[in-house]
């Protein structure tokens, strides 16, 4: 899939920031630091934000490459530590929004299928993510041998944290994320590229956890990109 190249000199737009933490909005296409993965890219949000922050930063958690929103990151490693404890505790609330193909049969489902951790790593291991149908729009494109194609767009919210969860999740129930080069369906892919949305459509919507310092309760939404915005429209106006 092309991404569009981006500004490297552009901070990252800040959800949520205070002394010890902050929320920053991660863009789909950046990568979030240097991994085997990589494949010779040179620009990471982990360098940017180091420079946008001007202090040392310690990422705790991780989105894909091609997976936009909310991006949670401490400024000193007892905090990163904290948070890492809070994340294992399952105390911190993730949601995602996701198109899929297809209709779901049910509004709220649950996908309770172990996964391994990717490349280098065959060991499986338990991965349960919470779904929720938001809408559903249906497109006059032809596919498999109907004469239109169908669509959710999903409220996912994983309980664990296994490589690709969401997207591998989506595929073992046959109802593929868009945009997915990786697990995902190429016609329902070209579909939207005709519509002129070539990104991926997951999107880490909101981010909410009680603060490892005060205790209070921090919760950040993130706005979805113009090009999602498109996607968004085509479920109806009060989406877009």
């Amino acid at each position: 899939m092309t991404e569009a190249p981006h500004d490297a000199s552009a901070g990252l737009p800040v959800l949520h920031a205070d002394d010890a933490l902050a929320v920053v909005c991660k863009p789909a296409g950046l990568m979030v630091h240097d991994s085997a993965l990589a494949r010779g890219e040179t620009d990471f949000a982990a360098d940017r934000l180091r420079e946008q922050f001007g202090r040392s930063i310690f990422l705790v958690h991780r989105l894909d490459r091609a997976t936009s929103g909310c991006l949670l990151l401490a400024f000193d490693r007892d905090t990163a530590s904290a948070l890492g404890k809070t994340l294992m505790a399952h105390d911190v609330e993730k949601d995602y929004w996701a198109v899929c193909r297809g209709w779901p049969a049910q509004r709220d489902f649950v996908v309770d299928h172990p996964l391994d951790g990717g490349p280098g790593k065959p060991q499986k291991k338990d991965a349960v993510t919470d779904f929720e149908v938001l809408a559903t729009c249906e497109l006059a494109v032809p596919s498999a041998g109907f004469d239109t194609s169908r669509y959710a767009l999903l409220r996912a919210s994983p309980r664990t944290g296994r490589f690709r969860q969401i997207r591998r999740h989506l595929k073992h129930i046959s109802h593929h994320l868009i945009g997915d080069t990786s697990h995902g369906d190429g016609r329902h892919n070209r579909n939207f590229r005709m519509l002129g949305i070539h990104r991926m459509l997951l999107h880490a919507r909101r981010l909410a956890f009680p603060h490892p310092h005060s205790g209070e309760c921090v919760e950040v939404l993130a706005p979805p990109d113009a090009e999602f915005g498109k996607a968004l429209a085509l479920f109806g106006p009060d989406l877009a």
